[in-house]
């Protein structure tokens, strides 16, 4: 698959997907396109969450910073995705810990759940319309992860000092869920949900208050080393001029699902899949109410999971299935409905208004690949379907490395992430294959 594929077989260019997201989308903004060579200190290549949370922070240490993005800020996975907002790592403490051993576990899991905290701080802060809501209920689709469930709540409780998160019983969530498929679960009230495009949007709107650059439809062919690093962009020439891109001391590649081979490191680490969303036509109280109860975000056992909240006016957004292809379905709506319909058959005779797919990059292990690939060169990437709040901490904990305190980058980046067995045409058939393995688990 060349370079540029993953950013323009699904959609146009500079143009936000046919969403609920983008019809709801507040402070849109048309960004000048870059012309000429610009200098900055940090050129940041992606305008999602973690390269505009970056900006945002190098900014505010007085550094100039650039942000590149091939259509648009926020247009990627971070301003399509499910909205929801967890604490702690993608994968649990227990898997953590032997990877990593006890110790770095701890570390990473402060981290974790600090990224919540401040993904609501930078909503507060800066004013930013993302129709936040706490709670994030993870419910088992098997009653034999009940114990699990239990067992688990009980460890970050006694061993991690985390008291937002309890073991919910059946018999309660019957009450708060009106799923199918819902045994007992675990509430964890440090999560929670929020409109993924507006909260970008207002990155964005703040990282450019603080100095930073951004320049939309700006898609990088090279990154060239040196002292400055040369980052040339793809395509014609804007304004005339004869060459385009920035010269910058520091380059960040925070691209996640969309890096395609721009990186070979990273890409060999970091697998593009995708996901994908529907929103319901506008729902009744009553009705939202015998769904979900307390109006928090929700997440299944499966391994290809099902996850959904109420919107803020009310629709339900449902997220379930996945493709390991690049292209995506042709009737998402109907995609999606399946899943849906399995978990919420009461909603059979509800329209579907909205329905759109997203790309985003997942690794072995399920956790983030923090990179230091040369002088001055970075990558963050690999979120595996936990990117809101992980991706935003991210761009933080990466301008306090470039500010001396490198002390949470280490922790990220002493995280495994090995790459993805097979090369070359056989990559794709082999994830598809261990993927398909894991779904079919999910019906038994």
């Amino acid at each position: 698959m060349s370079q540029n594929s993953l950013l323009h077989l699904n959609d146009r260019v500079g143009a936000f997907p046919p969403s609920y997201y983008a019809a709801t989308a507040k402070n849109v903004v048309e960004r000048p396109r870059l012309s000429g060579i610009e200098d900055a200190d940090v050129c940041i290549i992606g305008g999602g969450f973690t390269g505009l949370s970056a900006a945002l922070h190098c900014a505010r240490q007085g550094r100039s910073v650039v942000v590149l993005d091939a259509h648009r800020a926020g247009w990627g996975a971070s301003g399509r995705n499910g909205g929801q907002v967890g604490a702690g790592q993608r994968i649990d403490q227990d898997s953590l810990e032997a990877l990593v051993g006890v110790d770095h576990a701890h570390e990473a899991f402060r981290i974790g759940v600090e990224a919540p905290a401040l993904l609501r701080a930078l909503i507060d802060e800066h004013a930013i319309p993302a129709d936040y809501k706490p709670g994030l209920l993870h419910t088992n689709h098997r009653a034999r992860y009940d114990a699990e469930s239990r067992d688990y709540a009980a460890k970050l409780q006694d061993e991690y000092g985390y008291d937002q998160i309890r073991f919910v019983e059946r018999e309660e969530m019957l009450e708060m869920l009106g799923a199918a498929d819902a045994f007992g679960g675990t509430l964890d009230t440090g999560g929670g949900h929020v409109h993924p495009l507006n909260f970008a949007l207002g990155l964005a709107r703040a990282a450019e208050a603080a100095g930073a650059r951004i320049f939309d439809r700006a898609e990088v062919a090279t990154v060239g080393p040196g002292d400055p690093h040369e980052v040339r962009l793809r395509g014609p020439v804007a304004g005339g001029g004869t060459e385009t891109g920035v010269r910058a001391k520091v380059v960040l590649y925070a691209c996640n699902g969309y890096l395609s081979g721009l990186e070979p490191r990273t890409s060999a680490r970091v697998m593009p899949i995708n996901s994908f969303v529907v929103a319901t036509e506008p729902l009744s109280e009553e009705r939202c109410g015998s769904l979900i109860r307390d109006d928090v975000a929700v997440a299944d056992s499966r391994f290809v999971v099902n996850y959904y909240r109420l919107s803020a006016d009310r629709r339900m957004l449902f997220g379930g299935g996945e493709t390991y292809g690049y292209r995506f379905p042709r009737d998402i709506r109907a995609f999606v409905r399946r899943p849906m319909l399995e978990v919420f058959p009461q909603l059979a005779d509800v329209a579907l208004d909205y329905g759109w797919g997203g790309t985003l990059g997942i690794t072995m292990k399920r956790l983030p690949d923090y990179a230091e690939l040369g002088p001055n060169l970075y990558s963050l990437s690999g979120y595996s379907g936990s990117g809101v709040a992980m991706a935003t901490k991210s761009g933080q904990i990466f301008a306090d490395m470039l500010d001396g305190d490198d002390r949470d980058f280490r922790v990220m980046q002493g995280l495994p992430t090995p790459v993805f067995p097979g090369s070359g045409r056989w990559r794709q058939p082999l994830l598809i294959a261990a993927m398909s393995w894991y779904a079919l688990r999910d019906r038994f």
